[in-house]
């Protein structure tokens, strides 16, 4: 879609037709992504699962998710988002319903990966349609507008999820999300406008390129670990952690869940207006990317300590800090061609939900390694050690950007400094004996 292909419509319009309909569907991807955090005492109760096959079976969604990710780029750049959109919501309509019927561990993951291919595309399928009628300079607010929602998702898959297994079982549950997934499909095929033709772009180097170019690898060298165990915790072992180590109950469990959510909404709309404030006086998105990584790394360090009266506080940190890592996405849609933005989000989420697989199941295989008691619970060593190690894995990724930075002013940036600085000197000291001059030339007439 052309840069100014929302030349023509209203901001009413663009909410109502564009952002809306895409961003109920990111809101639904990200409610059943982390929906199983609050239902994991229910799933143990009906299937007998160890920690590896709980990992296993949550993490099955970012499998699939990931592996979809390239071809669904593809078909974004080619066919548009809302064509794409209504075939792969009907596939995600299809996996929650098939969850909902499951009775053993390879059924429900089975649904659970078919569930995440079906909800690959809902992200990128945003950032295509928001990026083709929105101004580039506004596009990191109006993406943290598109996080905040899918936050609001996943908020809502805390205590509204707990309230609402107070009328029907986790079975039901998933039956009305199969079919609020198929009416989102339905609603953004209907209300969408179609995308005007394109250039055919040569789709295999198009994605090729996007791994080549510098800006992307900068981007992802920083941003892809954070983004990767956000996503990865979140999802599911913050819960348990506040419950084994925490001694917390289910229902105050799915409180904080809740707030850590809420956390999410205001983290990622300050994060937009933020990033948007510093580039206006000259600080990068990614400088803006850094600190927060920075933050967020420090926030995993204290979670690795099991400080018990600081965990509430600490599980809302996590998941407000970890809302920087969201700014990948307006950096790379700033840094391709218009006719690229569906691939470059695509290669972003491929990668993204790699990592976040990865960490969910590999946070499982870490807990493990430690016994667990009859009430499945685990000790916090066990929890110090996976997140020491997650702590310890993000840290090249910032080393190595403060070290390029560095590198990048050089002798020459010093140099200019040092300029700046002396005209500046120059400058004051003009402007000081000017006014000086004048005072003594006023001085006697006083």
């Amino acid at each position: 879609m052309p840069a100014d292909a929302g030349a023509g419509r209203s901001p009413l319009a663009i909410f109502c037709l564009v952002f809306l309909p895409f961003a109920l569907g990111h809101y639904l991807s990200c409610l059943l992504r982390g929906v199983n955090a609050v239902l994991t005492a229910e799933l143990l109760s009906s299937v007998h699962l160890n920690p590896t096959q709980l990992g296993l079976l949550t993490s099955a969604f970012f499998l699939a998710f990931a592996l979809v990710q390239l071809p669904v780029g593809m078909a974004l750049d080619r066919h548009g988002p809302r064509t794409v959109q209504l075939v792969l919501m009907s596939v995600a309509a299809l996996g929650v319903w098939l969850f909902s019927r499951g009775h053993g561990f390879a059924e429900l993951m089975c649904a659970r990966a078919v569930m995440g291919a079906g909800l690959g595309g809902c992200f990128m399928s945003a950032v295509k349609a928001i990026s083709g009628v929105v101004a580039p300079a506004r596009l990191p607010s109006v993406h943290g507008y598109l996080i905040a929602v899918g936050g609001l998702g996943a908020a809502s898959a805390t205590l509204p999820v707990k309230v609402a297994l107070d009328h029907t079982d986790w079975r039901g549950l998933f039956l009305g999300l199969a079919l609020a997934v198929l009416a989102v499909g339905l609603l953004i095929r209907m209300l969408s406008p179609a995308p005007p033709a394109v250039m055919v772009v040569k789709q295999k180097a198009g994605i090729l390129d996007v791994y080549r170019d510098a800006a992307f690898r900068r981007t992802i060298a920083l941003l892809l670990l954070p983004h990767s165990v956000f996503f990865g915790v979140q999802g599911l072992w913050i819960g348990r952690w506040l419950s084994d180590v925490g001694g917390m109950t289910d229902d105050a469990v799915a409180y904080l869940l809740y707030l850590g959510m809420a956390a999410v909404i205001f983290g990622a709309i300050a994060m937009g207006m933020l990033t948007e404030w510093a580039g206006r006086r000259g600080v990068t998105p990614m400088q803006v990317a850094a600190w927060g990584v920075l933050l967020f790394v420090l926030v995993q360090c204290a979670m690795a300590m099991n400080v018990r009266p600081g965990l509430p506080l600490l599980s809302v940190l996590f998941t407000l800090l970890g809302t920087v890592a969201g700014l990948e996405y307006a950096i790379v849609a700033q840094s391709v061609p218009p006719g690229m933005t569906g691939r470059a989000a695509t290669c972003l989420n491929l990668l993204i939900f790699t990592g976040a697989f990865l960490v969910q199941a590999g946070f499982g295989l870490v807990l493990g390694c430690w016994p667990g008691n009859a009430a499945h619970q685990y000790p916090p060593q066990a929890y110090q050690a996976a997140f020491g190690l997650l702590a310890l894995l993000q840290l090249p990724g910032l080393v190595l950007f403060f070290i390029g930075r560095h590198r990048r002013a050089g002798p020459s940036g010093k140099m200019m400094a040092c300029t700046a600085a002396m005209i500046n000197s120059k400058e004051e000291y003009e402007t000081r004996s000017l006014w000086s001059s004048r005072q003594g030339k006023t001085g006697p007439d006083r």
